[in-house]
């Protein structure tokens, strides 16, 4: 998958264990993915910041930060490991629901963790960036898209001399286990959109991205009755 032999291939069957298929060890320790989890997503992160600064020698910290959240962020590193075939082989109980959505992307993480732990930093460095970005990812494409909706509203509501706000909590039938939030924009006091998420800002900007996408015909209405209001 990767083109090579690793020395060390405890840390790559220690990558593929999910929390949810922990092993338990005499003394009660469960032994998962997550700590290599952990140093993958900075593993990740370092190699991607050096990748950014060297590839766009000319672009301001604005747009390195935002191009790097979207390299690294889930949903992008889920569709890489789902690009190389990563996903056949983690192992978990969560019995088909695997929009515990990013069980896949946290496992490349902590591939990326064993390579790094296995190989030292260099050897990922070059993984990342020649092998696996230059085959699974488009930067290109990630670097023109839109993906901080949240902003973007903010700034066209203060622009335009709007209110805007956030209602955000926990979502209903949400889990102990699995949290997930539910988050509703507000223009003017008016409900125009909303979204979910497994953190408060991913709902935050989900809710912002369906206002993006237009709001409904009868919120439209709403809308301009209240600006002819406003106008009298």
């Amino acid at each position: 998958m990767f083109g090579f032999i690793p020395h060390n291939i405890e840390l790559y069957k220690l990558a593929l264990i999910h929390k949810s298929a922990s092993l338990l060890l005499d003394d009660g320790t469960q032994i998962n993915n997550e700590r290599l989890e952990y140093l993958g997503d900075a593993v990740i992160e370092a190699v991607t910041s050096d990748y950014i600064y060297i590839e766009y020698p000319d672009r301001q910290e604005g747009f390195m930060t935002q191009l790097r959240s979207k390299i690294v962020s889930r949903q992008s590193l889920n569709a890489v490991a789902h690009r190389i075939g990563l996903d056949r082989h983690v192992i978990s109980t969560t019995n088909g629901s695997l929009t515990q959505k990013h069980i896949f992307g946290d496992a490349f993480e902590a591939m990326m963790g064993a390579v790094y732990l296995d190989q030292g930093y260099d050897f990922v460095n070059r993984l990342l960036i020649n092998r696996i970005y230059a085959r699974y990812l488009s930067v290109e494409d990630l670097s023109e898209s839109e993906t901080d909706y949240k902003s973007r509203l903010i700034e066209w509501s203060q622009k335009n001399r709007h209110t805007i706000s956030f209602r955000t909590g926990f979502a209903r039938g949400n889990s102990s286990g699995h949290p997930s939030f539910h988050a509703t924009v507000l223009i003017d006091g008016m409900e125009m959109g909303h979204g979910t998420g497994e953190s408060k800002k991913e709902a935050e900007q989900r809710a912002a991205e369906s206002v993006s996408q237009g709001p409904s015909d009868e919120l439209c209405a709403e809308l301009l009755d209240k600006l002819d209001r406003m106008a009298q």
